[in-house]
């Protein structure tokens, strides 16, 4: 299989003067009538078919981009997914996703799993040949991101973190300016101070009866096998047994975001903060009051003195969970303070404070003070595509290229690190104390009970596969 994969990906970099073709084509086949050859498209699997998967939709305009089948180890969700969305296509339909890329001569596939069964399903994709798009967070714990990271170098696999703000124009020109020095030197940076994961209590793996289900057990994956509850199968992103606070307003929900921006206006990429703080104890708490906003001329007022640009997520952003400011400083001297509410400023960014200024940078929206600061005639402005589109679309154009993705596996773990650093510290509970940092070893230097929290044992059959 692997040596007629990689020829495939000779012929998809050359395109399609490296393919002899034969005298009578079809003209689609040739990309007449809008369509691609099919010599230059990129064949992809979705392993997942939840709803994240349905982001496909959004990328209806990249022409190389061709989804050929979907798997999912509830295969009547498969199936369905099949139906609904490959618009009457012969779509093959799997419910175990390693058959599905033997099957199909797959170029590469899109995990949009649950976020605890990620990292196994990513690793043994690249092994098959696959580049990957992985949806975010991109793993459970920082250990299992880093061998991510490794098998990605290890097996030269084109990978991207759906951490979609990275490939929106509008984003990156803001996040230029913040990077180019446009405020002078950043002193803060004020994001959310988002909800995090809820512990499950009500079973355990003493309460389960055999024989299980073999769907149930592949879905559990690394997890605690428990006994079938739909409040875990449907409402696994609330659980810290399988995400770190996925909810909207959640650490990995929407934190994964906002953390990715902050390290693409920082140009903190390839490293971390050097101290972490806990600054008052973990209790559920609202996410804001929710009060109405003063308005001017009709239009809602936001903390940089311009437009809020997280009006469009407020009400989204409405719960009652866990969470507990905390704060981290960069080797820089830049501040990061995760204090903000969800009634209140850039739900999926953040407020960039320097010498010469702030700027409001949410997705696809931006406000600053001074006001000229954004009213450049080269802002970019709003998106005028689907805003998962631009993403895909890099994805699609690096796997042809072989260039890093605009959020590459390395970057995509660099942002998730900081998701799960606020969830360490709040575990760990040591209100006020300084925790350091080592964003090369990715390690606590001053705390072993954190460190114990960057990993967690696997059940057998669901250790990451071997590396080399």
């Amino acid at each position: 299989m692997s040596g007629s994969h990689w020829t495939r990906r000779e012929m998809l970099k050359a395109g399609a003067a490296a393919v002899t073709l034969p005298t009578l084509v079809p003209g689609h086949v040739l990309g007449l009538d809008n369509e691609t050859p099919a010599s230059e498209a990129v064949r992809v699997g979705v392993i997942g078919c939840g709803g994240r998967s349905r982001l496909i939709r959004e990328a209806a305009d990249v022409p190389a981009f061709r989804v050929v089948a979907a798997s999912d180890c509830e295969f009547p969700r498969a199936e369905a997914y099949v139906k609904e969305l490959s618009g009457g296509a012969k779509w093959g339909a799997y419910d175990d996703f390693r058959k599905m890329i033997e099957t199909e001569k797959l170029d590469a596939v899109m995990v949009e799993t649950t976020t605890h069964a990620r990292a196994w399903i990513t690793i043994t994709a690249m092994q098959m040949g696959m580049d990957v798009y992985i949806e975010k967070p991109m793993c459970l714990t920082i250990a299992e991101g880093r061998v991510m990271v490794k098998a990605a170098r290890a097996y030269d696999r084109v990978t991207q973190v759906g951490t979609q703000q990275r490939s929106m124009p509008i984003n990156n020109w803001a996040s230029d300016l913040v990077k180019n020095g446009a405020l002078g030197k950043i002193r803060t940076v004020v994001a959310p101070n988002f909800v995090g994961p809820f512990r499950w209590t009500k079973t355990s793996s003493a309460d389960v009866k055999e024989p299980v289900d073999a769907w149930w057990n592949t879905w559990t994956n690394q997890a605690e096998l428990r006994p079938y509850d739909p409040a875990l199968h449907r409402g696994w992103a609330r659980w810290w047994d399988y995400d770190g606070g996925g909810l909207c307003f959640g650490v990995t929900g929407w934190g994964t975001h906002s953390y990715d921006q902050i390290n693409r206006a920082l140009g903190t990429d390839d490293t971390g903060p050097a101290e972490v703080i806990l600054e008052e104890p973990m209790a559920d708490r609202e996410t804001g009051k929710f009060m109405p906003r003063e308005t001017v001329g009709g239009v809602v007022v936001g903390d940089t003195g311009d437009v809020d640009t997280g009006t469009d997520y407020h009400g989204m952003a409405k719960l009652t969970g866990p969470r507990a400011k905390v704060r981290m400083k960069f080797a820089g001297g830049t501040e990061l303070r995760l204090h903000m509410d969800g009634d209140r400023g850039p739900g999926l960014g953040a407020i960039f404070v320097g010498e010469k200024g702030k700027i409001e940078i949410n997705r696809n929206k931006l406000a600053s003070n001074p006001k000229e600061l954004v009213r450049s005639p080269d802002n970019p402005g709003p998106n005028r595509r689907a805003e998962t589109a631009y993403h895909i679309e890099n994805w699609i154009d690096c796997i042809k290229s072989r260039k890093p993705c605009n959020a590459d596996i390395e970057i995509g773990l660099r942002a998730t690190t900081l998701c799960y650093l606020v969830n360490i510290v709040r575990d760990v509970g040591l209100v006020g104390q300084t925790l350091r940092w080592d964003p090369v070893a990715e390690r606590f230097t001053n705390c072993d009970e954190a460190n114990k929290l960057l990993d967690r044992p696997r059940r057998k059959e669901f250790e990451l596969p071997k590396i080399g």
